[in-house]
Formats: structure tokens, sequence, C-alpha cells
């Protein structure tokens, strides 16, 4: 399954790569981009664990940069 999310006070491009390079660690994660410019995360994941791992990467963009928010 392939959402996109959008993101909210991503502040910078070094942020976005070391969240794009962390959720790309998630295990179920088959895919992973964020773009500081769109300020959008690509996710794609296993669906039947889809809510398992997005609650993962919001806790990890949380960890990475505490002001960004993703919209679910």
């Amino acid at each position: 399954m392939r959402k996109i999310f959008v993101l909210e006070d991503l502040d910078c491009v070094n942020c976005a790569n070391k969240m794009e390079n962390a959720i790309k660690k998630i295990e179920g994660v088959e895919f992973a981009s964020v773009s500081f410019i769109t300020q959008r995360l690509t996710l794609e994941a296993d669906e039947k664990k889809f809510d398992e791992i997005i609650k993962k990467v919001v806790k990890t963009c949380k960890h990475i940069e505490p002001d960004c928010k993703v919209i679910l």
C-alpha cells in the first residue's frame, strides 16, 4: 500500500534526509521518500501492518524533528 502524507513544520533539508533514511529502516517499509520542497512523505509499506508501521514512522519523525507533524 502506498500513501502520501503532508508534513507540517519540516524545517530543513538535512532533517528530511535523516527522516527518510530512518523510515526506510523500519521493518515492513518497502519505500519511503521525504520531500522538503513539497513537505510530503510518500510511504509504501505492508498493507496488513500499515497502522503499526505509520505509528513508528510518526514517532521516528518526532524524534528527528520535534516540531514536525505528520498529517494522517
